[in-house]
């Protein structure tokens, strides 16, 4: 082990910093990979890229194993010169994507740390810019960096982080991620989760009028506060051109679900008597039957059967297909379950998987499982439905 005393605090605090930081952002990102994909899939389109849509998955994971693998290896000092090229390309990169995001509101969440610490693209591109300094300061340096190994045993430890970095991504993906952030995690009651408490604060609007003067031609801008408290709206000389401006100024209370409607074929509302049942219900969530894996289903299908005929247990297929395509391919698969309907959005967060299941009883999520971890029949009935 080759002797540090040479680092300056200048070289050690940024190396430190940056490092944790960028193993810490992988990592949670890595957590959720098909999430980060979802948030890629934003990016390409805004740049009219969408070419690259089939890859966004496997960028995913490669772009959250890099992040980590460069952190890592900042700590340990291998490869110095390289990884201080890697971070500064890497975090230049970053900041362009968070400072158009932030200037022009395309996308508005960066997914930097996944939805662990959702950012707005404004303090995401601020994060980047004290990041970018402290990189800064470590190119500068980068000679100076001294490795905590010999050059043999560093690269030893960087194959084994990139294995283990992929590794991680690749299993958060087949079998969920090991913390779930998003409000449709076990134990959450989704009812609850989508109130609004008694007294929250509530939306702020303001209005912007242009005005007119018909006699001089002159014009004003006056928010609603000043249109009323000047009285000029009794003045018969000015006129309001065009419609008022309706702008937000505040956001109130937010709840972590509220883009949740579950309806029927014929768009008849079905949310408040699904999560409300005082019974064990399964919900199979397959956002996308075009892409939905099909064995999966079929296995499915077979614990839908048997829960349904010994116990009566509800059974819900949940999709953002069209109602013909559903039935069609309920057919297909002699599916049991009853049919309803979301927007694609809250089913792609419900769970990481499609097909993906849900455990229901009185709107609390009981448990929830990647169609990989599904437990059998008889494990559900044991674990379950006999403690009832």
């Amino acid at each position: 082990m080759k002797n540090t005393s040479s680092n300056s605090a200048v070289i050690w605090i940024p190396r430190l910093l940056v490092g944790l930081l960028f193993i810490f952002s992988g990592a949670i990102k890595a957590n959720d990979p098909l999430g980060f994909s979802y948030k890629l899939v934003e990016y390409f389109e805004v740049f009219h890229i969408t070419f690259l849509n089939g890859l966004a998955l496997t960028m995913a994971i490669v772009l959250c194993a890099l992040e980590m693998l460069l952190g890592f290896a900042l700590l340990i000092g291998a490869r110095a010169v390289k990884v201080a090229w890697g971070l500064l390309l890497l975090i230049i990169f970053f900041g362009f994507l968070t400072f158009y995001s932030a200037f022009f509101k395309v996308v508005q969440t960066c997914g930097c740390f996944g939805d662990a610490i959702p950012l707005t693209p404004w303090q995401s591109f601020i994060k980047d810019m004290v990041l970018l300094a402290l990189v800064l300061i470590l190119f500068v340096k980068r000679k100076q960096i001294a490795p905590l190994f010999n050059a043999k045993v560093g690269d030893k430890w960087l194959i084994c982080a990139a294995i283990v970095s992929i590794g991680f991504g690749v299993y958060t993906y087949n079998f969920s991620p090991v913390i779930d952030f998003l409000p449709y995690k076990i134990g959450a009651n989704l009812p609850d989760e989508m109130k609004i408490p008694p007294g929250a604060p509530l939306d702020e609007f303001e209005l912007t009028y242009h005005l007119k003067n018909k006699k001089t031609g002159a014009t004003k801008v006056m928010n609603d506060k000043e249109y009323l408290k000047s009285n000029i709206w009794k003045d018969a000389d000015w006129e309001v051109v065009g419609d008022p401006e309706n702008r937000l100024v505040k956001k109130g209370y937010e709840p972590k679900i509220r883009d949740l409607a579950i309806q029927d074929a014929q768009r008849n509302d079905y949310t408040k008597e699904l999560l409300s049942s005082p019974f064990y219900s399964l919900f199979i969530v397959a956002y996308d039957l075009s892409e939905t894996d099909k064995d999966a289903i079929n296995r499915l299908n077979a614990l839908a059967i048997n829960l349904t005929d010994n116990y009566n247990i509800r059974t819900i297929l949940l999709t953002s297909n069209s109602a013909a395509d559903a039935k069609a391919f309920a057919k297909e698969h002699k599916l049991i379950s009853e049919i309803f309907y979301a927007d694609g959005v809250p089913l792609k967060s419900m769970v990481r998987s499609n097909p993906g299941v849900l455990l229901m009883k009185n709107g609390t999520v009981v448990n929830k499982w990647h169609y990989h971890s599904v437990p059998k029949y008889e494990d559900i009935v044991k674990q379950y439905l006999q403690k009832q």
